[in-house]
């Protein structure tokens, strides 16, 4: 494809996170969070050109993600202001029960994306659009702009990363199921978990997971199992190859094997 200037382009909603301490007061400090932004810095961090989309209050911790994409080498000439919506921000508080997240999104400059509102010429400057679930999730205008991002993507011949990334707290488990699987028809790279997989496909057998997502659409699924790292699947041959790096707040590319991991393990099983 000519033209392009980007290895990836990230699609969502990017979120400050305010982090409880643990020490004898209350105090909270301040990081970044976002599953979609997450990964674009991780994947610029590996060496790869990325760019970011999304929309962002014209506050203080709008500045903040500015400011962290340009130190992190993420492109975000992409990137929206919206004078009449805040940044979203979640709390991260520890007690005995365990982490209790808090989230202040609902009217988030995000969540009023549209489809009106895409960089086109950025997404199609791309080699491989990302989103994920959470990206539709937060809004139907937001999810309307993700499906319209699918289509000026493929239109233009850019592949197509999808996480499902399921978050019940954002929306019912039969709209995320009818979105998902919709999505799921276009991608290039289905990146289930393997716990979003066994709500969304009503099963817990891992071949029959796999299978269900290639009978929705996506011709490469990587099924990530956590610790036990993931599932790589063609619809002829599956192998499980271990996790390569530590999993925390990079969203989909940290649990990922290598790309090149991946091809040449599918090379050799079609050459055998």
């Amino acid at each position: 494809m000519s033209g392009e200037r980007f290895d990836l382009v990230g699609l969502g909603e990017p979120m400050i996170e305010l982090n409880q301490t643990r020490g004898a007061g209350v105090e909270y400090v301040q990081g970044f969070g976002g599953d979609t932004s997450n990964c674009a810095i991780a994947a610029a961090r590996l060496g790869a050109r990325t760019a970011y989309v999304t929309r962002l209050g014209n506050d203080a911790f709008g500045r903040n993600f500015l400011d962290l994409w340009r130190r992190e080498g993420v492109d975000a000439t992409g990137v929206g202001i919206d004078a009449d919506a805040p940044t979203g921000i979640y709390f991260v508080a520890h007690g005995a029960k365990g982490h209790e997240f808090s989230y202040l999104r609902a009217g988030s400059a995000a969540s009023r994306m549209r489809p009106a509102d895409l960089p086109l010429a950025v997404i199609r400057a791309a080699k491989v659009l990302h989103l994920s679930g959470i990206s539709q999730a937060i809004s139907a205008s937001a999810c309307d702009a993700c499906f319209a991002a699918i289509e000026a993507a493929r239109t233009a011949g850019v592949k197509i990363s999808y996480d499902t990334n399921l978050r019940l707290k954002l929306w019912p488990l039969p709209r995320a199921r009818a979105i998902i699987r919709a999505s799921l028809a276009f991608a290039d790279w289905a990146l289930p978990s393997l716990d979003d997989a066994k709500l969304l496909f009503d099963c817990e057998d891992t071949d029959a997971i796999l299978d269900a997502c290639h009978a929705a659409g996506a011709p490469l699924v990587v099924l990530r199992c956590g610790a036990d790292g993931c599932v790589v699947s063609d619809g002829r041959h599956r192998e499980r190859i271990a996790a390569a790096l530590a999993t925390t707040g990079y969203g989909a590319v940290a649990p990922l094997p290598r790309h090149a991991d991946v091809i040449a393990l599918l090379e050799e099983k079609v050459a055998t």
